[in-house]
């Protein structure tokens, strides 16, 4: 799929000072991706939250007596207002430049009136995380180099230069505590939002690769593995494992009278159907086409022919309405009991030649495949014993 990425620099958020861009893939055509829609909610959530700490240092600056940095968090505040409106509009370069405009600019001048020991400079370093995850080292080696620069020269103009507005002790302590606070509390929240986020991709990773896109079904493969996993738990603990391989019946005339997308919509009906009568243990999964296959823990040949039988009189019965049209479908199925150490592969066969003995004679019926100490050589229909209808 070809993308295009939207480049912009980042800041983390802190305390007052909001995070800010990746440069996040955008699909052709400008759909964003979850992830970098995920970004943008994050930035707008977190530039209300600076906002709301610049009101926290308005009152406290207005409360010590210094009235220039609470008149300072008072242009902060609007600023924070102003990137939030633009960021609801999707103007977002814009919003980055002030939030960066904003985050510098008041550490710069908090350090310069208060002193190194005020703690505003904490919030530059919540850039760095942000930066380093925008893009590739050509990209970002730019902006760590002035982040490194202004943090090394506000340090050392702090040190030379000394507070133009000084505190008292008590007061200037209570902004360190505040500050150190609040870095410690936005830096926590970046990095959760990052893992969150890692999580959730990589669990629509393996929703992909183990899930039918059309019915949400397992797919073939992932019932592959979940099966040899439950046949060695089952002879550890010398239980059956049963299968049940279904077929819809003529289900090209379906897709040849109502169109292909009826024929998608059975195919998802019947599996919402599927998921309702199976049980918490059962796994169903989309084996090719109109075919599915069922796997049934702790069964035996007795109760999977009637869980067969259950599931054919459900399909039987049920009506599917599509563009105004009634559509009645039916199920054929063969099923299979694994015998002691035979493979999965030798089962599904069994059950696949169960499931051909039930379209030849007469198609919405269960033929059970008896076990394969019964197999005769010569005749391997008369090792099935089929339902009637």
């Amino acid at each position: 799929m070809s993308v295009t990425r939207i480049a912009s620099s980042g800041a983390l958020p802190s305390g007052h000072h909001a995070a800010v861009d990746s440069s996040l893939p955008v699909e052709k055509g400008g759909r964003r991706t979850s992830a970098h829609s995920a970004f943008w909610i994050m930035t707008r959530r977190v530039s209300v939250l600076a906002a709301c700490v610049d009101m926290a240092f308005l009152v406290f600056f207005l409360a010590v007596g210094s009235p220039l940095l609470a008149w300072l968090n008072l242009v902060s505040i609007s600023m924070y207002g102003a990137a939030y409106l633009l960021l609801t509009r999707r103007r977002n370069l814009p919003a980055i430049i002030l939030i960066w405009t904003e985050v510098t600019a008041h550490a710069a001048i908090g350090t310069m009136l208060v002193g190194w020991d005020s703690g505003f400079h904490y919030y530059l370093l919540m850039f760095i995380p942000a930066t380093v995850v925008s893009g590739g080292w050509r990209n970002v080696i730019a902006p760590l180099l002035f982040l490194f620069l202004a943090y090394l020269g506000l340090h050392v103009a702090a040190h030379f230069v000394g507070a133009l507005a000084p505190l008292n002790d008590t007061a200037l302590l209570l902004l360190n505590v505040f500050n150190v606070s609040i870095f410690f509390a936005m830096a926590s929240y970046t990095a959760r939002f990052y893992y969150e986020l890692v999580r959730k991709t990589e669990r629509k990773l393996r929703e992909l690769a183990t899930k039918d896109a059309l019915t949400g079904l397992s797919n073939r493969r992932h019932l592959l593995d979940l099966a040899q996993q439950e046949i060695a738990r089952a002879r550890r603990s010398d239980e059956e494992v049963s299968l049940v391989l279904a077929d819809i019946d003529d289900f090209k005339l379906i897709n040849d009278g109502h169109g292909h997308d009826a024929g998608d919509q059975v195919l998802v009906h019947a599996s919402q159907l599927f998921r309702g009568i199976c049980r918490a243990q059962d796994t169903v999964a989309r084996w090719g086409g109109e075919e599915f296959l069922f796997l049934l823990p702790a069964t035996g040949q007795d109760a999977v022919r009637e869980f067969a039988e259950r599931v054919r009189m459900t399909i039987a019965d049920a009506r599917f309405e599509h563009a105004g049209q009634s559509i009645r479908f039916s199920l054929s199925l063969g099923v299979a009991t694994l015998a002691e150490s035979e493979s999965l592969d030798d089962a599904i066969g069994r059950a696949d030649g169960a499931l051909y003995r039930s379209k030849t004679e007469g198609r919405d019926r269960v033929t059970t495949a008896l076990h394969p100490a019964h197999e005769k050589p010569t005749s391997w229909q008369g090792d099935m014993e089929a339902s009637p209808v």
